[in-house]
């Protein structure tokens, strides 16, 4: 495995720009590219923008010691997050500056915190998260793997979102 702090993307579209933002913001990564199947078909103009396609992960993976995978299929998000595993890459866990993560709460591999959104005391976000801007996951609640908490969600106080689960921009999940 390389011994690097380059950053992988999968995925150039608005989830891949948005964690290339926030990976930005974070100030860890040396170097940080893309690779997507359909980037290049819609926006030929921004080609620089995309090194190649999903094909092409194990030849990236030499260079890239870290993946992250934006797309927000979770179906897609998780084969996309074996195959990284498969060609010993380290999925990332991107958190941007602005949000509050308790040093008690749990994130599995692959996650992304956006900006102003807050992970409580005791909670659990499953590998390949996405907590949007603004959203709250409240104490002690487990968010499923490969769940996406939208923009102003709330995840009450010990509730269980199951995987692969979208819990809609303004809205609350309380299921327990």
């Amino acid at each position: 495995m390389a011994q690097n702090k380059n950053l992988l993307i999968l995925g150039a579209g608005q989830y891949g720009v948005m964690a290339k933002e926030i990976a930005e913001a974070m100030g860890v990564f040396e170097r940080i590219a893309f690779l997507d199947d359909s980037f290049l078909a819609c926006h030929p103009e921004q080609a620089t923008r995309v090194e190649g396609s999903m094909a092409d992960l194990p030849k990236f993976a030499v260079d890239y010691r870290y993946g992250f995978v934006a797309i927000g299929n979770p179906e897609l998000r998780r084969k996309l997050t074996e195959q990284l595993l498969q060609n010993n890459m380290t999925p990332a866990t991107l958190v941007h500056p602005t949000a509050y993560v308790s040093p008690s709460a749990k994130l599995e591999q692959g996650c992304c915190i956006e900006p102003n959104a807050t992970v409580q005391t005791g909670a659990t976000l499953g590998t390949a998260t996405f907590v949007a801007s603004g959203a709250v996951v409240r104490h002690n609640a487990t968010v499923g793997d490969f769940s996406h908490i939208d923009c102003n969600a709330v995840v009450q106080t010990g509730a269980v979102v199951p995987a692969a689960t979208k819990v809609a921009c303004n809205s609350v999940f309380n299921k327990v």
